[in-house]
């Protein structure tokens, strides 16, 4: 699954990636994105590519509550056709989710009841350092009062060689060259939609394991993406320069 992001580029470094027309979203960098919040996704309307946001969390216009989100902040890429939430979304309601990185956790192997604070938080990026675009869906809900909220989510698929001994899944990242393809309004067919759903290249990514204080979405800023060997030697450093009472 993918239960937290990153997305720390530059607002006109995103625009420049993905070739965007309009902004409607103020980029902010973050390294701890987590469900429920507003995140940027890039949509395709009158011919343009607009950066906007959308509540992270799926809620069909159909949902009598929007708590359902909660539940949805992911779409397996293997069920999208069959399952009312997302079939409609995936013929009408593409959408490009900019990241330049996520997380996933390890359990110790001979600790399976472990609680998640004792779990190891890994992240997960392309080895080149630079922007990609998870795929997903959006949708829009009414509330009684009238009120619109634009929410989206992830899809996953079968993972990797990396992502395996992690997770029994992985979101999925669309190659460059796919991404005009999933955002192509005029595209409704759900095998061919499928077949860009798939498992991204092993040897363009990388993982390293980083501090636990991800753990924890009220950590966010540039430490969470430090290495675990990075973070141990700053500690270190930071407690050296403490002053010693004698």
């Amino acid at each position: 699954m993918c239960g937290r992001f990153t997305l720390h580029h530059t607002a006109e470094e995103i625009a420049a990636r993905f070739d965007t027309q309009q902004v409607l979203f103020e980029v902010q960098p973050r390294y701890n994105i987590a469900p429920s919040q507003p995140i940027a996704t890039i949509t395709q309307q009158d011919g343009a590519r607009v950066l906007g946001a959308a509540r992270w969390g799926l809620i069909p216009s159909w949902a009598k509550d929007p708590a359902i989100g909660n539940r949805m902040i992911n779409a397996r890429a293997e069920t999208l056709r069959e399952k009312p939430a997302f079939k409609t979304a995936l013929a009408r309601r593409r959408c490009l989710i900019p990241a330049d990185g996520f997380y996933e956790w390890s359990t110790p192997v001979k600790e399976k009841g472990a609680k998640a604070k004792d779990k190891t938080p890994h992240y997960i990026r392309l080895r080149s350092g630079e922007l990609f675009a998870l795929a997903g869906l959006w949708d829009e809900w009414k509330s009684p009062d009238g009120e619109t909220l634009r929410s989206c989510t992830i899809i996953t698929t079968v993972p990797n060689e990396i992502i395996t001994p992690l997770h029994h899944r992985m979101a999925v990242i669309l190659k460059p060259g796919d991404e005009a393809t999933w955002l192509d309004p005029n595209l409704k067919d759900a095998d061919e939609l499928s077949q860009l759903l798939q498992p991204y290249a092993n040897d363009a990514l990388e993982l390293y394991s980083v501090s636990r204080r991800v753990n924890a979405p009220a950590f966010d800023d540039e430490s969470c993406i430090f290495s675990w060997q990075e973070d141990l030697e700053e500690a270190v450093v930071e407690s050296s320069l403490q002053p010693k009472l004698f």
